[in-house]
């Protein structure tokens, strides 16, 4: 299996450590080294590791460069800055996520866009689609890059301490370039998929496997993919193929603060987005919280009391953090409110549960 499928530069890292490995977007990674629920309680409590080496990069670069990601990107582009990240998505003409991203302006003419490791050539192919008029050049740049995820309440000590730059007050999204770390010169970004404080790791991709190697020696516990989906699913925050998706917009899929339709510039799905900001989108995701014993799965129907279908759930899981059931579901706008009994079909149960904000579910 693993043979087949595309592997990060610290593919014999998990093997050597003994990791339940899987498929994951075409990629062999790791589910869990330990436990899900103990990799998960070490970024809740102290800090983890991630290698997200599977992630895409992009590079947009050219006299034009800014013009084309504006083109193509959903929010505000005039407020990237050369150390300030932003989140944004890559919508199509009807306002639906091909993929949700992070750009960031490496310069005046070059940008960086980090985008999810499934679609990072249907992103690549579609931006390409889109820059004739456009003095630019699209690069897939992923083989050069690894990438690794620190988080957890332990993780800016660990960082500062082993980093040649102030990082104490960074706050979210924002970057510095050229940082030395552990002798190596990477982009530093505070940002994560976990819920938790922490710094996302771009260096070369020949520098990852020894950047991995000195953040073990420092007690740091190596995670998989099982507790990436755990944190981020307790934090309220979506999966591209799941909670986002080419049907479902960012006004749907709870990130609508990644859209701008009302600035001057064009970008594709505008209109949609300006529609959907100034009337309201059809449907729009929320947080479900079981008040009853079941799991709520990705695909399972969601029902008011009276049993109309409303809704489907995209994402659920037990939190570790609790062991409450959680979820998030995109449901009917007007079926919506704040603490409302919902049911979950869940097989041939109909269980209760009740709908929450999005970065409480867990609580």
């Amino acid at each position: 299996m693993t043979q087949e499928l595309k592997q990060t530069p610290l593919y014999q890292e998990y093997v050597d450590a003994g990791a339940k490995i899987v498929e994951f977007g075409g990629w062999a990674m790791p589910v869990q080294f330990s436990s899900i629920k103990e990799e998960h309680n070490a970024v809740r409590s102290k800090v983890g590791l991630f290698d997200v080496s599977h992630m895409g990069e992009i590079l947009i670069e050219g006299a034009q460069a800014l013009e084309l990601v504006q083109y193509v990107l959903s929010n505000d582009t005039d407020l990237l800055t050369d150390d300030k990240a932003q989140y944004t998505c890559l919508c199509n003409e009807q306002g639906g996520v091909i993929d949700d991203l992070v750009a960031y302006k490496l310069s005046d003419q070059k940008v960086l866009l980090v985008v999810n490791a499934a679609n990072t050539e249907k992103d690549f192919n579609w931006i390409v689609e889109h820059t004739s008029q456009f003095d630019a050049k699209v690069t897939n740049v992923s083989s050069e890059y690894g990438q690794l995820a620190i988080q957890g309440p332990e993780a800016r000590k660990i960082v500062q301490d082993n980093v040649d730059v102030d990082v104490t007050e960074m706050g979210m999204f924002e970057f510095k370039q050229n940082v030395n770390l552990f002798g190596k010169n990477v982009i530093l970004s505070q940002s994560g998929y976990t819920g938790e404080d922490g710094f996302e790791v771009y260096c070369a991709s020949e520098d990852v496997v020894a950047l991995w190697q000195s953040f073990l020696q420092l007690d740091v516990t190596p995670c998989g993919l099982g507790a990436r989906d755990t944190l981020r699913l307790e934090a309220g925050l979506p999966l591209h193929g799941q909670d986002l998706s080419e049907d479902i917009t960012p006004y749907e899929g709870g990130v609508a603060f990644a859209a701008k339709p009302l600035i001057e510039a064009d970008f594709i799905g505008k209109s949609v987005l300006k529609d959907h900001k100034e009337n309201g989108a059809p449907r729009r995701t929320v947080g479900l919280r079981m008040i009853d014993k079941g799991i709520p799965r990705t695909g399972y129907p969601i029902l008011d009391t009276e049993g109309n279908e409303i809704g489907i759930v995209t994402s659920g899981t037990q939190s570790p953090s609790t062991g409450h059931a959680i979820g998030l579901g995109l449901i009917q706008r007007d079926a919506f409110e704040m603490g409302k009994e919902v049911i979950v079909q869940v097989r041939k149960r109909q269980v209760k549960a009740q709908i929450v904000k999005k970065n409480q579910i867990e609580k």
